[in-house]
């Protein structure tokens, strides 16, 4: 009689197992995710910093080479032509010569297209969100924006009848030295991170006249109101403060809420878009927020060619302190 053969039972998993296992992968996922993600911004910041280490390095040479620092902007008497921004002018000195080569800074940056719409790696923070140009919705010259701004002080930046500057690291036609640093190189920001495509309120009802107090909250700045834009910081070729500058009348990533037809927006604000002498006599005082996507802080090259990561928790006594070239200050460690 012959025997058939036994058949062996194969083992599996049971429903139970299964969603046992499933789950274990689940929390496995969730703990290993944040680490991912830190490690991503951390490689993130390190980029940004280099970014401004090389900035920082391109502003020296060009101190070397023409014995100044370039100016936030240049208007010569009655010129009402858009000003070229000082980020523009050291393009030679980031490995972007032949860029510079294609600018007729003689004429306007609006009739010069193949320079506006140039995406430019080293000006933009990996973390930027909105790396894309601004396209024009008027058949005008599309443009590209950036993540770092030249510093102009604690609030006032531009008299047009005294032609005096602010009093920050960069100024509308300046040719500042080491010796107008009186508070030391290291003791001085020269850029710091902003958003783009940063929302603001320009030619509004706040001070147009010199020496106006710096606003002691952004509910007085709001108040002023003006003319809202959502294209501030889009256009790396344009000297305007609202555009490729940054003041320190707000600690930075200060929240300042403007209420937008129902909508809460973070604001900046500009009294008055700079002109040159003779074409106008209002004063340009901005409160425009350094800001970031890192959390709790924002990246600062110093004047001396360091890079820090300054606290959003700053004290604004310090931070004021340090965007001005010749106050007095001793700032210490921040």
């Amino acid at each position: 009689m012959l025997l058939k053969p036994s058949r062996t039972r194969r083992s599996a998993f049971t429903l139970i197992e299964l969603l046992v296992v499933i789950a274990i992968i689940a929390v496995l996922i969730g703990l290993l995710l944040p680490a991912v993600q830190q490690a991503r911004e951390a490689a993130r910041r390190s980029q940004c910093k280099n970014n401004l280490k090389q900035m920082g390095l391109a502003l020296h040479n060009y101190l070397d080479a023409l014995s100044v620092f370039p100016p936030a902007n240049c208007y010569g008497v009655g010129n009402s032509t858009a000003s070229w921004s000082m980020q523009s002018r050291i393009l030679p000195y980031l490995d972007a010569a032949n860029l510079q080569k294609l600018i007729d800074f003689s004429q306007a940056y609006s009739v010069q297209p193949l320079v506006t719409a140039t995406r430019i790696p080293v000006f933009l923070c990996p973390s930027e969100v909105n790396d894309k140009p601004k396209i024009s919705t008027t058949g005008g010259a599309n443009h590209y924006p950036f993540s770092y701004a030249a510093n102009r002080g604690t609030w006032f930046v531009w008299d047009p009848a005294t032609q005096l500057a602010g009093n920050g690291a960069f100024g509308v036609n300046t040719r500042f030295t080491t010796a107008n640093f009186s508070d030391g190189l290291s003791n001085t920001i020269g850029l710091s991170e902003i958003k783009t495509f940063q929302p603001n309120l320009r030619l509004g009802s706040g001070p147009i006249t010199a020496n106006s107090p710096i606003p002691a909250s952004p509910s007085v700045v709001v108040g002023y109101g003006g003319t809202f834009s959502a294209t501030g910081h889009t256009e790396w070729v344009d000297g305007k403060v609202h555009e490729t500058s940054f003041t320190t009348t707000f600690t930075p990533n200060a929240d300042v809420m403007y209420n937008n037809g129902g909508t809460l927006v973070d604001v900046d604000y500009v009294s008055a878009t700079e002109k040159a002498p003779g074409a106008s006599t209002d004063v340009t005082n901005a409160a425009v927020t350094s800001r970031s996507y890192h959390v709790g802080l924002v990246n600062s090259l110093l004047m001396d060619g360091s890079v820090r990561s300054v606290s959003e928790n700053i004290s604004l006594t310090i931070w004021q302190a340090l965007s001005t070239r010749q106050g007095g200050e001793v700032v210490g460690d921040f």
